[in-house]
């Protein structure tokens, strides 16, 4: 078997595998990599083209799986999924990014500094469960820039004048809010 007809072979037998096995499988046989490139790129992209557009994120993309590849070797086998493993390397691309291109925070829209929660998550939220009584399990922050920006329908600039907070503070304060909401949610509906 010539060694093209043995990667392809390796690389279609991957399907299978979770992503852990697939990590392991790469640090003796590298092509294996590539089935969780093509297993997760596709979503990482769009993660990253929601924030920034379709044109960064292929770079971001790249350069999400050079680091993941890099670092396979200090992956956690336990973890049998590797999608939380790149979505934190993407958001630290996506971060480096906006320094790199020296944009200010004042700049980002707030649906991208709410990470992986999308406004659409809010609707649900707003829709299926009780707001005011999982926002009050919220710190008073958080409660109110989630209020103003996502409730309201403030603008940050709006939001951080009737709070008091910076600007920054008010889309920090809703992304970790939203996140918080999120998994409230989800403790909810295990019940």
């Amino acid at each position: 078997m010539s060694d093209t007809a043995r990667q392809a072979a390796g690389h279609a037998g991957a399907d299978a595998d979770d992503d852990a096995t697939l990590i392991a499988r790469s640090l003796h046989a590298p092509e294996c990599f590539g089935a969780l490139f093509d297993r997760h790129a596709p979503a990482i992209s769009r993660y990253i083209a929601r924030r920034l557009g379709p044109d960064a994120a292929d770079d971001l993309v790249a350069e999400t799986f050079l680091v993941a590849f890099a670092r396979r070797g200090r992956y956690d086998a336990a973890r049998a999924d590797a999608r939380p493993w790149l979505y934190g390397i993407a958001r630290y691309k996506f971060l480096d990014y906006l320094r790199r291109t020296r944009s200010s925070m004042h700049d980002i829209p707030i649906d991208e500094a709410t990470d992986l929660v999308s406004h659409d998550d809010v609707e649900g939220v707003e829709s299926s469960y009780d707001v005011d009584r999982l926002l009050e399990r919220l710190s008073p922050k958080m409660q109110g820039a989630i209020r103003y920006v996502k409730l309201e329908g403030l603008s940050v600039n709006e939001a951080a004048a009737r709070s008091g907070m910076s600007p920054s503070a008010v889309k920090v304060s809703v992304h970790r809010g939203l996140k918080a909401l999120a998994r409230l949610i989800a403790k909810e509906t295990e019940r």
